[in-house]
């Protein structure tokens, strides 16, 4: 089983939180987008979306995040003899926090001139493939426009505030939840958490904990304990928790330097 993934990509790592979870083998092979390695054309080919992360299992390839995490939990089921798929309530929780497109929000909390570098640089990576893969240009192009949407969208205020809106009313809405249970969903941690785990991690990322973690005192003791994880200290605290954060920055900022400036799309 092969995974295609990054460290930076939420949805990485809410696979790979399950999988973890889960005790399930897999083979990591990163991709980063900021790079554009997700539209090199071996991964591209195999997902013209270039969205991550995609699970190869055989012939078997799914791209979508829900569907992945519904074939590990079966997986998980047939590999230990026992279990069960996740309950409704799980099920509610993951399609309510994955109705969150971080994307948005994210790139707004992040200085312009890093976010126009990245584009520029992204949409340059489309062209050149274009050019390099015609068979391919029709889905390179709507990449391509995917990014030129991506930057008008920023621009627009009503875009930005029902993004941020709807975290606050989703973090509310845990906040509830936290004072009644541990974990989101009764006494033991589920999928539904390894959705949110993501998101608060993401929060953290951007230095916002004040303002939507820590301001929320039930997420911010959930937030404690769910550090302390093994998977969570694999998928997610390695690369941004202390001096990882900033090696893992620097070396993504350092790539597209060069790469830029050696005109090496």
């Amino acid at each position: 089983m092969q995974l295609y993934h990054h460290p930076f990509s939420m949805d990485s790592q809410k696979v790979r939180l399950a999988l973890e979870e889960r005790g399930i083998d897999y083979t990591s092979f990163h991709v980063n987008p900021i790079t554009g390695k997700n539209m090199d054309s071996l991964f591209f080919r195999m997902n013209t979306s270039a969205k991550l992360p995609v699970l190869q299992n055989g012939a078997h390839i799914i791209y979508d995040t829900v569907e992945i995490i519904q074939y590990i939990e079966q997986i998980a089921i047939v590999s230990s003899g026992g279990g069960e798929i996740s309950s409704g309530e799980v099920v509610e929780w993951i399609n309510k926090i994955q109705e969150w497109n971080p994307k948005y929000f994210t790139l707004s909390h992040i200085p312009d001139k890093y976010c126009h570098f990245v584009s520029k640089f992204t949409r340059r990576v489309a062209i050149a493939r274009m050019a390099e893969y015609p068979d391919l240009a029709s889905a390179y192009h709507c990449k391509l426009r995917e990014e030129y949407e991506t930057q008008d969208n920023l621009r627009n205020p009503e875009v930005l505030r029902r993004s941020g809106e709807y975290l606050v009313s989703l973090l509310d809405e845990v906040e509830t939840k936290l004072g009644e249970t541990p974990f989101l969903v009764g006494e033991e941690f589920t999928m539904a958490d390894v959705f949110l785990v993501p998101v608060l991690a993401r929060l953290e990322l951007l230095n916002l904990q004040d303002e939507y973690i820590h301001s929320r005192p039930n997420i911010a003791k959930y937030w404690e304990v769910v550090q302390q994880r093994p998977s969570y200290k694999k998928v997610v605290g390695k690369y941004f928790n202390g001096w990882g954060r900033y090696k893992t920055l620097f070396k993504t900022w350092y790539c597209l330097r060069v790469r830029s400036m050696l005109r090496r799309y």
